[in-house]
């Protein structure tokens, strides 16, 4: 078999391979989708099946039920959900990038010390964390707020060791050439090595809007009341013993693909090169 022939038929097999994996991937939003169509006495009989996928009578009631309906909730908890997503992630990015930036490219005393207390602190997990945040906030008195939900959390520790691995890369160079020229240290961060961290930020973008989007475990012991809910807290509200609330909850978990999958699309083109990047420098 000569080359060209060779490489096509390796192409052509990569592309059968990830073709085929794409499937598997988008098969359960598919149902989930088309289920989300379906009344919820069906989805308590048949349940989520490839023959419910297809069946006759879809209809929009279940989505009219939970957005439109008197006394919705589903629009407060989407509403939460967006404000805290934005607000974390533009707040976690920036702040981090600074941090890592910093850690990567200046000499000064303590630089490793501060850098081994990053790597320390992303071993620590969540739940050893949980009682003293808790009573910070309600000392605080940042309960029930969105600001106690976003607070703690905003320094992320693997974000910062991410962005410092990604700026030991950044050219050195150029901040002694922007230094000749009279531009500042803030000025050098803005207006030289932000856009080269472009990548990163697409990559960190992602990943924190997506930690945001999902949080459950602390947004349901800081958030107390049903309008203040997020929409994995105010989705799991929706089970109940007898299950009739099936049809809001699959129509409610669809809505809320929509924002990440916009997330993705924005900043796709920087999330591989962002992380392939960071993963390598050192």
């Amino acid at each position: 078999m000569n080359e060209p022939i060779k490489q096509k038929t390796i192409s052509f097999s990569i592309l059968v391979l990830f073709s085929l994996l794409a499937v598997v991937v988008l098969f359960p939003l598919l149902a989930l989708l088309m289920s989300s169509f379906r009344p919820g006495s069906d989805l308590m009989r048949f349940g989520i099946s490839i023959d419910s996928m297809f069946a006759a009578g879809k209809n929009l009631d279940n989505y009219k039920v939970l957005l439109f309906a008197d006394k919705a909730l589903y629009p407060y908890w989407f509403r939460n959900s967006i404000m805290i997503l934005f607000l974390q992630t533009t707040i976690t990015v920036f702040l981090t990038s600074l941090v890592g930036y910093g850690l990567a490219v200046y000499e000064f005393k303590g630089r490793r010390l501060l850098t081994s207390l990053v790597l320390v602190l992303m071993m620590v997990p969540l739940q050893i964390l949980i009682l003293p945040l808790y009573k910070m906030m309600i000392s605080a008195r940042l309960m029930d707020t969105v600001a106690g939900v976003i607070l703690p959390f905003i320094l992320s520790p693997i974000a910062i060791f991410f962005f410092r691995q990604f700026s030991l890369g950044l050219p050195l160079d150029l901040m002694d050439a922007a230094r000749i020229d009279g531009v500042g240290e803030i000025g050098i961060y803005f207006r030289i090595m932000s856009p080269l961290l472009l990548p990163a930020y697409g990559a960190m973008a992602i990943l924190e809007g997506l930690k945001s989007w999902n949080n459950y475990l602390w947004p349901l012991i800081v958030l107390r009341s049903n309008k203040s809910f997020t929409i994995p807290i105010g989705l799991n509200t929706l089970l109940t013993p007898y299950g009739n609330n099936y049809d809001n909850l699959i129509s409610g978990a669809v809505i809320a693909t929509i924002p990440i999958i916009i997330l993705f699309l924005m900043f796709q083109r920087y999330f591989i090169s962002g992380l392939s990047s960071g993963s390598v420098k050192g």
